[in-house]
């Protein structure tokens, strides 16, 4: 038996602020964008190099998901994104002005900041240990 996590749902009020953020500022690529209806989309992002799992926009509908966006976790950090080099993607986020949580800090399982996409979710920036 063979099994993998395709897709993680993110909650966002609208796609195409989504999509420019997450393209333009952390320079994924659009894998996928279907207009389903008048107001749903199939919108699948995934990370430079990546394309095992992708994030899929989900437009957020009624007050209980609207009141979910950029908190999807209770304000944990909520998805971890690795790096084959941390020092270039740290600087591609501080010169995009995204939002720093947290300061780069060396942990056993290798370097770590915390930074906030444009509706608060939280993301590790992760560089693994050499030897992990």
């Amino acid at each position: 038996m063979k099994q993998q996590i395709a897709h993680i749902a993110l909650l966002v009020p609208d796609y195409d602020e989504a999509i420019t953020f997450y393209t333009q500022k952390l320079h994924f690529t659009l894998v996928q964008d279907i207009r389903l209806d008048d107001t749903k989309r199939w919108v699948l992002l995934a990370p430079p190099g990546s394309s095992d799992c992708c994030l899929l926009l989900a437009k957020a509908s009624g007050i209980e998901q609207e009141s979910r966006v950029g908190n999807q976790t209770g304000g944990r950090v909520f998805l971890f994104l690795y790096t084959d080099n941390f020092e270039r993607d740290h600087q591609n986020l501080i010169d995009n002005k995204v939002t720093i949580v947290r300061e780069p800090l060396k942990e056993a399982y290798g370097t770590v900041a915390v930074f906030a996409d444009l509706y608060g979710n939280l993301w590790d920036l992760v560089e693994p240990a050499a030897d992990k």
